[in-house]
């Protein structure tokens, strides 16, 4: 008898953390939530008053059981169904051996295809994205380029660009390279515009001038995990939880950090649910 009640609560116990973990990757799967911010920069004098609406996209990780090419063109029609004026893909589209399917560098941006915005779509590269003896599946930076102008899309890498009213500085990935911030907040005053600046991951925040400007990253998958009543309890930054997630302002700087829709090492969230931005610019 005691034999049997032992095995019962045993059974129990595996049957519950099961359904535990089935529940952590169904959060993980899910489609990802839009949240929306607000933010006043300063026009340029040539430029229409109307503000500008930005995607931003970021952390894709395809790679299974998770992501999958299918949830990534649902993911696509979301963000098309949004109507933004302009769409920012934040980096780290290669993703992890994690059980399931994996995709090489090609397959892991096919899906970006299927963007459309009036003012294009521009982005950057994660440390996902980095070739190096572990990571075999990355591109070189110049196949990187070649592989998303195929497709349209404009990839920055310590350079600018202007679309509508905002000069939009793209970083390279900070935690895997020794950006140029210089250089490129010299390019963003050239093709001039609202400042924006596009960054993988949150890191970059406190170098940046303090004038007014728009900061747009991922990285940090807003945990992926956060615990009741603890929340967030790592990031994988310097700045440990400091820049861990949502929207930061410091001076005249703004940061919205996104948690993406992808994962990274575990297949799973908790109170972290996947998430894509629809940030509103308006002129000061």
């Amino acid at each position: 008898m005691r034999v049997t009640t032992i095995f019962r609560a045993l059974l129990g116990l595996f049957v519950l953390a099961a359904a535990f973990v089935g529940w952590l990757i169904l959060n993980a799967r899910a489609m990802p939530v839009v949240r929306r911010a607000e933010v006043a920069l300063p026009f340029p004098a040539d430029a229409p008053r109307a503000p500008v609406t930005v995607a931003l996209l970021t952390d894709t990780h395809l790679s299974g059981p998770d992501n999958s090419p299918a949830r990534m063109a649902r993911i696509v029609a979301q963000i098309n169904a949004l109507k933004p004026d302009l769409i920012l893909l934040g980096g780290d589209y290669i993703g992890d051996a994690k059980g399931g399917a994996t995709y090489d560098a090609r397959a892991s941006i096919a899906s970006f295809a299927g963007l459309r915005a009036p003012l294009g779509v521009v982005a950057v590269l994660g440390n996902h994205d980095s070739r190096s003896k572990k990571n075999r599946r990355a591109l070189s930076g110049a196949d990187w380029q070649a592989a998303f102008a195929r497709m349209g899309i404009t990839l920055l890498q310590d350079g600018a660009v202007r679309r509508g009213p905002l000069a939009i500085g793209g970083l390279q990935d900070v935690y895997t390279h020794r950006i140029d911030l210089p250089a490129t907040l010299a390019a963003m005053a050239r093709v001039g515009g609202a400042p924006l600046i596009l960054s993988h991951g949150p890191d970059v925040f406190p170098a940046l001038p303090d004038v007014p400007s728009l900061t747009l990253v991922g990285h940090t998958h807003c945990g992926q995990v956060a615990l009741p009543f603890a929340g967030i309890v790592y990031v994988p930054s310097k700045y440990g939880t400091r820049y861990a997630c949502g929207l930061y302002r410091d001076g005249a700087r703004t940061m919205i950090v996104a948690g993406g829709v992808g994962t990274s090492g575990l297949p799973i969230r908790m109170l972290a649910p996947p998430d894509i931005w629809l940030i509103t610019v308006r002129p000061q």
